[in-house]
């Protein structure tokens, strides 16, 4: 009798195995990610447009600010300040803006309405008549370059699946660095009207690709439009792909999803994470690389370095784009704390060659070509041509440290230790410091470096990066294989993450 119930009992279990492994089977169904793959090349053609975008003044300002520039457009410092960085003020209001379309409209309908302040902020600037057209149609880029920034890589992260995900996640920076490097590219051989009719270009391409893309599953579930769900994540999954279970997990996640309130802000789950990631993205922009890429062919006008502006800023983009593939590949293997500390270091020896180079306290005189006069004069010219390319070594390590740490990992790490019920409200906070920051360095800048140089704003640069160096010593956890939930408790306890690795059912203490 005992032996007939353990053949019913293992006949039984046989059942049910079989019968999980075959809902395993369809649901872990061939993808098909051909499609998805053409939804997000059709979404970051905005973070193409918003790197196009930001750096726009760089090979314009030469231009405009020269005695030879059209009297209506001619740029003063202050004029040109405004120029530089009024794009950071629509940034702010784009990104506050696209929080609240992203809920009303969706974040398909968010990204394809960036282009409209795009296109007419190019329009301004390429026929631009006076100075209102031109700090007018900056605005207007920089709105739409604050939508895109805020709306794109939440489409992104919920129309792809989770073996895609991290690789998909870094393409908005990636496709915006290439938008940068087409800026300083076109600049060797474009008239600056050109190029802001040239930016149109992707913005328009991007609506008339968005058209045909379908709307985030997340989105119309949370909308109750189950029906339509379904047919948007079968169009991005493939034809054979199991549907439910994943709409199921989405639908979970929805339901269990609670509203914040201000007193549980107060708590260390809560109010730590946001902090540091409104601190890092504060230090990110102090660091001074929204400045530096903004006004780059300025800045090396005045750094007499022996290339021409113009080509030292377009190796510098193509740097750029190397350095942020080199991180990325980096991300999941050195850990987030060791990049940044690379990052930090690499950033503070530039800006501190780049502050002892741009002092302008005369040395001492000393007569060393009076024995030799010709000989002394071929010594001093040599020196002075190896010296030259001080600047852009030293700029070149500058943007490859930032790319390798305190860029993607700012955006990486707001994404993983944010809490869910307040990434909304947090990342807004987020949005505004940054952008209000970076306008603020940007507008001081140039009336910094028309004071006392380039001296004082690599000092201030050289500064931050030690700050840099002490916030990821003190308060930034390494987050590197740990669950959302071992981060949590982090954050809750101050001390320990919850789960162990190799220990998953024991809670640390």
């Amino acid at each position: 009798m005992m032996m007939m119930k353990n053949l019913i009992m293992r006949s039984s279990q046989s059942r049910i195995s079989g019968k999980t492994a075959e809902r395993k089977h369809r649901g872990s169904a061939p993808i098909s990610n051909s499609r998805l793959y053409l939804a997000v090349f059709s979404a970051v053609l905005g973070n193409f447009n918003f790197g196009y975008s930001l750096v726009y003044p760089s090979p314009v300002l030469p231009k405009l600010t020269s005695p030879d520039a059209d009297p209506r457009l001619r740029l003063d410092p202050n004029q040109a300040a405004w120029f530089g960085s009024i794009y950071s003020l629509g940034a702010a209001a784009g990104g506050l803006g696209a929080m609240l379309l992203n809920d009303l409209i969706g974040r398909k309908m968010s990204i394809m309405m960036s282009a409209v302040p795009s296109t007419a902020g190019y329009t301004l600037m390429g026929g631009a008549v006076n100075l209102s057209m031109l700090h007018g149609g900056r605005f207007l880029t920089g709105v739409a370059g604050g939508m895109t920034a805020a709306s794109i890589p939440v489409y992104i992260s919920e129309i792809s699946h989770k073996k895609v995900r991290g690789a998909l996640g870094s393409c908005p920076q990636i496709t915006a660095v290439f938008g940068t490097l087409t800026l300083y590219a076109l600049g060797l051989v474009v008239p600056w009207r050109w190029l802001a009719v040239a930016g149109c270009v992707p913005a328009v391409l991007m609506v008339v690709l968005l058209v045909f893309m379908p709307s985030s599953p997340r989105r119309l579930l949370s909308l109750g439009q189950e029906q339509k769900a379904e047919k948007a994540l079968r169009w991005l999954r493939g034809a054979k792909y199991n549907t439910s279970i994943e709409l199921n997990a989405i639908q979970h996640s929805i339901n269990t999803q609670v509203k914040i309130t201000l007193a549980q802000l107060a708590t260390p789950i809560y109010y730590r994470p946001i902090l540091i990631s409104v601190g890092m993205r504060f230090l990110q922009q102090m660091t001074g690389i929204t400045p530096i890429l903004v006004y780059l062919e300025p800045i090396f006008a005045k750094s007499s370095v022996s290339l021409e502006p113009r080509y030292d800023a377009a190796i510098v983009g193509a740097v750029r784009l190397l350095s942020v593939a080199v991180a990325a590949s980096l991300m999941d293997k050195a850990g987030r704390k060791a990049l940044l500390y690379t990052s930090s270091m690499l950033m503070f020896l530039s800006s501190l060659t780049l502050t002892m180079i741009s002092h302008t306290t005369p040395c001492p005189a000393v007569n060393v070509t009076a024995p030799n006069s010709e000989l002394g004069n071929a010594l001093q010219a040599s020196q002075e041509t190896a010296l030259s390319f001080v600047p852009l070594i030293s700029t070149v390590v500058f943007i490859f440290g930032y790319a390798m740490g305190w860029g993607p990992i700012t955006w990486l790490l707001m994404s993983e230790v944010l809490p869910l019920v307040a990434r909304g409200v947090a990342s807004g906070l987020c949005v505004t410091v940054s952008w209000v920051t970076a306008f603020a360095l940007t507008h001081a800048f140039t009336l910094l470096v028309d004071a006392y140089g380039l001296y004082v704003p690599y000092l201030m640069f050289t500064v931050v990066c030690v700050f840099c160096l002490l916030f990821n010593a003190v308060c930034i956890p390494e987050t590197r294989k740990r669950s959302l939930e071992e981060i949590e408790n982090y954050f809750r306890t101050g001390r320990t993450f919850t789960i162990r690795q190799n220990h998953p059912s024991v809670v640390s203490s």
